[in-house]
Formats: structure tokens, sequence, C-alpha cells
């Protein structure tokens, strides 16, 4: 095997891993619930599109905000994402996957809100290393009590 080939092998194996753990750290985060100027920055590239069932959004900032709100509809949660499959074509790649979210309801209740579905990501390399520029949750099923999301968020244009 040539030197050369190894190389681009080595390179390949290398963002997988990245990209891997990128995806694999920012759903733990989700479950973290530290959202902050820093989360953002280490996961997504300045113009980031995403696309969520409480609605899309674009830009950091746009995001932060849409995941602070978003969020503060549960008191716990665990999401789980497997199934990925990376594809690789020089600084960009697309990943695509599956996604368990279970949700405890926000005050007290202890009702769980569970949806299982499809993810499409996108990704970028950056001076700081792969960051997400897209990302789409299309929810194929759920289960249990959904939380009350005001009809205002799902009206709302996207920043």
């Amino acid at each position: 095997m040539e030197i050369e080939q190894m190389h681009r092998q080595l390179q390949v194996l290398t963002d997988r891993a990245d990209i891997t753990d990128l995806l694999d750290r920012y759903l733990r985060s989700l479950d973290e619930r530290v959202f902050d100027e820093a989360w953002v920055r280490a996961f997504h590239t300045e113009d980031v599109t995403a696309e969520m069932p409480i609605g899309t959004v674009r830009g950091r900032e746009a995001l932060l905000a849409h995941i602070r709100r978003g969020m503060a509809l549960f008191d716990r949660t665990v999401h789980f994402g497997t199934g990925s499959v990376i594809e690789i074509d020089g600084d960009r790649a697309t990943v695509r996957g599956t996604q368990l979210s279970t949700h405890v309801l926000a005050g007290g209740s202890e009702e769980l809100f569970v949806s299982g579905g499809r993810t499409l990501t996108e990704l970028t390399r950056t001076a700081d290393g792969w960051r997400i520029s897209a990302t789409a949750l299309h929810v194929t099923w759920t289960r249990g009590t959904p939380p009350q999301v005001p009809d205002e968020w799902l009206a709302a244009p996207a920043a």
C-alpha cells in the first residue's frame, strides 16, 4: 500500500472518529442542559440551520434561543443516537442516523414523552474542527404525553 493511500485512509478514519465524537457529545450535552455561547460554538457553524419538531431556525444565536426554549419544556431528558452512516467529501460530511429521545415533562409531573426518528446532519470542517452546519430531526413516532408547545413557537419565522 502506498504511503499516500495510507494517509488518505487514516484521514478518513480520523474524520469519522471526530464526527462521531462531536455528534455523541452534542446529544449528551442536550441532557447536561448547559446552553450558552460556548456550547453553541462548540457544535455549530455561524450560519447553522436546524429543523426541529418545534420549528426551523438559522444562525447560532437563533439556535441557542430555540434550544433553550424547547428544552425548558422538560425537567430531564436522555437523548440517544445510533445507526450513523457517515459520508465524507473533503471538508464536508453528511450523517444519516436515528435518534431516540426520552423526556420528563416540566413541572414535576413525571410524565414521559418518548420520540424516535431519523436525523440528517451536514457538517463542515472548520479551523476548530468539524461543526454542524445543518441538521434536521424528523420524528417518526411518539409515545406518551407530548409537551404543550405554544402556537406562536410553531408560527414564528425562522431567524
